[in-house]
């Protein structure tokens, strides 16, 4: 995925601190940010918003991430979306889940940022 401001990137955590890094990170590169603290709220953002990639956690309150990755690999309007899947769970039944469920790339937290920057601009 290029680096320009043009490519519009929806963070989802409902960890703060997690989003906020994020956002300021990626705005230093030069992308544009959305963000979203949980599953309802970023497929609120997606109704409204044309969006190119989203890094998405897994562990949410109301509507977990991979519920969310479920609906949005179900809509033909969203199906060009690329999705970085983040968790917690890092067993390798849980990351098979997270890509054979659609996610393009599954990264373990805690995550090196580098790492992220890397996925995404292979994607």
């Amino acid at each position: 995925m290029p680096e320009n401001s043009e490519t519009r990137i929806l963070v989802v955590d409902d960890e703060r601190p997690i989003v906020q890094l994020l956002r300021l990170s990626l705005e230093r590169q030069g992308y544009r940010v959305l963000t979203a603290f949980d599953g309802r709220e970023a497929l609120d953002v997606l109704d409204r918003e044309a969006v190119d990639l989203m890094v998405l956690d897994w562990m949410m309150p109301y509507v977990d991430g991979l519920e969310v990755l479920q609906t949005v690999r179900r809509d033909p309007a969203l199906a060009h979306l690329k999705i970085i899947m983040l968790s917690t769970l890092t067993q390798d039944e849980d990351i098979a889940r997270g890509t054979q469920e659609g996610a393009d790339r599954y990264l373990a937290k805690p995550f090196d940022p580098k790492e992220l920057y890397r996925v995404i601009r292979d994607l």
